[in-house]
């Protein structure tokens, strides 16, 4: 499910942007984890994989043509302003493209919880506070990834620790964060 730091990319971009975003209500499962719990640095290689997933052309640099095919697979209403507002603040040395050096810029300070929880929220498509296969199937599909429903089902049996087929909060944090380490400050 690597697939998943796709979404963790664009929620660091997202934080970068300077347009203010509207303040919401929060509910005690949004309250559950601060910005000041520990962040956690993904692997090289997994967020290699992301890179080239985003990178359809395999040049080795992300464009915003392939960053708003990414965006609109994941259902980004407003992708082509988005992409490009993205690759403005991450394009560090101002050649209209992310290189792998500035994307790993953009998770230099991990991971945090919130985020996590921003991809489990993409995934969570009935907002029951839960994935099950179904919606796991659909959101890979979303990805470009093509996989059955049985194995999907199995993606969930590996993750769910009460046996009721389907992942929660709990279980999706613990998933995401297994490969990783904390960030030390």
């Amino acid at each position: 499910m690597s697939k998943l730091r796709i979404l963790n990319f664009q929620y660091h971009i997202r934080k970068r942007l300077p347009v203010p975003r509207p303040a919401r209500w929060l509910s005690s499962k949004d309250r559950q984890f601060s910005d000041l719990s520990p962040s956690f640095l993904p692997p090289v290689a997994e967020m290699r994989r992301v890179f080239d997933k985003i990178d359809l052309n395999g040049d080795r640099r992300i464009s915003v043509g392939e960053l708003r095919s990414s965006l609109r697979a994941v259902g980004r209403k407003d992708a082509a302003a988005e992409a490009k507002s993205m690759v403005q603040v991450a394009d560090l040395n101002k050649t209209g493209f992310i290189e792998f050096d500035e994307f790993m810029e953009v998770h230099r300070k991990g991971v945090r919880i919130s985020e996590i929880k921003y991809a489990f929220r993409m995934f969570d498509e009935n907002r029951d506070g839960r994935i099950g296969a179904e919606e796991v199937m659909s959101t890979l599909r979303k990805l470009g990834e093509r996989c059955s429903l049985e194995d999907c089902r199995r993606m969930v049996r590996m993750v769910d620790t009460s046996g009721d087929g389907l992942v929660d909060m709990d279980d999706f944090v613990v998933m995401m964060t297994r490969t990783t380490k904390p960030v030390k400050y």
